[in-house]
């Protein structure tokens, strides 16, 4: 059986949308459901993010550069 750490590396080796896509599939899979539903906005959004990212047009960033502008906004 494979450790959690195995799998969560395995999922990280995964592209943009695929991980996208599992992670959609985590979340609808969790007790209820229900309480993690999106929107039809919500989900049109997300389907717009993933056709960019599959077709190369969007632009990521370190989750560590993310997190400082997050932090200093919050300062």
């Amino acid at each position: 059986m494979k450790t959690l750490e195995q799998i969560r590396k395995e999922a990280m080796s995964l592209s943009a949308g695929e991980r996208a896509g599992l992670a959609h599939d985590l979340i609808l899979s969790l007790e209820y459901p229900d309480a993690y539903e999106l929107s039809p906005d919500q989900e049109a959004e997300i389907s717009r993010r993933v056709r960019r990212v599959r077709k190369g047009k969007a632009l990521g960033r370190p989750a560590s550069e993310v997190l400082a502008e997050i932090e200093a906004r919050l300062k």
